[in-house]
């Protein structure tokens, strides 16, 4: 079995970091680098179970004084998050 160029190149490079870093850094190195991508993991996985229920929508039978707010100001709430509700009353008061 020879050695291709691709793996000639993949030895060069391990051997190239270890004259760089030094036999004692590569540990550290890889150590961070898994440590990046297990936090990138469990932010990806924070994202997609997040979801559409991480942002309860407002339905017209509540009583809040934020929805009393918003349909004072005729702003419709219905299918709208809280956040979405207050960003409108805000805009509408900058306007008046």
């Amino acid at each position: 079995m020879a050695i291709t160029g691709y793996e000639w190149v993949i030895i060069g490079v391990i051997v190239l970091a270890i004259f760089i870093w030094g036999p004692n850094k590569i540990p550290e190195v890889a150590r961070s680098l898994g440590r990046a991508r297990k936090e990138f993991d469990e932010a990806a996985k924070g994202l997609s179970s997040a979801g559409i229920d991480s942002t309860p929508r407002i339905e017209n039978g509540s009583s809040d004084p934020l929805i009393d707010t918003a349909r004072k100001l005729g702003i419709a709430t219905e299918g709208k998050t809280r956040r979405e509700i207050s960003d409108e009353i805000v805009k509408a008061a900058q306007s008046k």
